[in-house]
């Protein structure tokens, strides 16, 4: 007689391991970029000081203490109230680390509202061009290649001292300056100007996504799926929103991460040649401007504003090498 046979326990089958999703390949891939996942620590934290700026400023934005005004004060320096300032006073007394919060909220508002509102209209622009092709394609890519032809930062500079210097205001609905005034912490009147700099960079700033999505929309169009999609009955308006865009979306996420760094140095850049953000208005930008005049006997000065801005544009440039090697199919998993 044989023995009974004895019942296999349900544990001790071997189990095959868990197939990972796209998402979270990505994500492994990403986290072994290690300067990457440094930097998106210091952006969540420059983000979170942004935020919470009217509550973690230890002054209101534009106040003056009239004991330390007219000359700038070192860190530390004394107010009349008798609290510190922890990163010392401008040449009109007002506290630099309160500014620097604040300016940190206008400089990521505006390079966060830019690059998605750019994004979108190249991605769309490029996707319709690429896809449809035809008399569409020429069209749109005889604008774009328009557009990158002429010098951005002169293009820049005029626009921005003619619209900005004439306290010219965008035709928008009352919500969106509302909005914006909001994100920036700071009155309407101010946030109109900082809207008016946000549409010329938008308007000079679409084009890379634009080629980008054009050369994925042209590669894709040719694909089995999107002839078996065709068949099936699909429309070429869903085929392109649902198929062709969210496949070719991986290089417009680098274009994005990179172009966030490019945005805040453009914004810095104008600010620090005057048609930029305004005064009182912070930003990083103006706040090196005003500097410049001090530096010599404060050299501290500059620093101010300085170190956080290289923080956050290095920071961007690593966020966006790490996307780029996280989403490149060509890497082993």
């Amino acid at each position: 007689m044989t023995a009974a046979a004895q019942p296999i326990a349900v544990d001790k089958i071997p189990r095959e391991g868990k197939e990972e999703s796209q998402l979270q390949i990505v994500g492994r891939r990403f986290r072994r970029h290690r300067l990457a996942v440094i930097s998106l620590f210091v952006i969540a934290f420059m983000f979170a000081l942004a935020l919470l700026a009217p509550v973690i400023a230890p002054f209101p934005r534009d106040a003056v203490d009239i004991a330390v005004s007219a000359r700038p004060g070192p860190p530390g320096t004394m107010s009349s109230a008798g609290q510190i300032h922890p990163l010392g006073v401008d040449h009109l007394g007002r506290d630099l680390f309160t500014r620097v919060v604040y300016g940190a909220r206008v400089s990521l508002t505006i390079a966060f509202v830019v690059v998605i509102l750019s994004e979108l209209v190249g991605v769309m622009l490029g996707a319709t061009a690429g896809f449809f092709g035809g008399w569409l394609d020429s069209i749109i890519s005889r604008v774009v290649e328009f557009l990158l032809s002429i010098p951005t930062l002169p293009i820049l500079l005029i626009t921005s001292s003619i619209l900005i210097k004439t306290d010219a205001q965008l035709p928008v609905p009352a919500f969106v300056t509302n909005g914006v005034s909001w994100m920036l912490a700071a009155p309407v009147q101010e946030a109109n100007k900082v809207l008016v700099l946000m549409f010329i960079l938008v308007v000079l700033g679409w084009t890379g996504a634009a080629r980008l999505m054009r050369g994925m929309a042209l590669t894709l169009r040719n694909q089995d799926f999107v002839e078996a999609l065709r068949a099936v009955g699909a429309s070429n308006t869903r085929i392109m929103l649902r198929h062709i865009i969210p496949n070719g979306i991986a290089p417009i996420l680098v274009n994005a991460s990179l172009s966030l760094a490019g945005i805040v140095i453009a914004e810095a850049t104008l600010s620090f040649l005057g048609v930029g953000v305004q005064e009182p208005t912070p930003s990083w930008g103006n706040m090196l401007s005003t500097a410049q005049s001090y530096m010599f006997q404060h050299p501290w000065l500059p620093l101010v504003p300085g170190i956080p801005l290289c923080l956050v544009t290095i920071a961007f440039n690593f966020i966006g090498d790490g996307l780029r090697d996280a989403l490149d199919p060509r890497l082993k998993r």
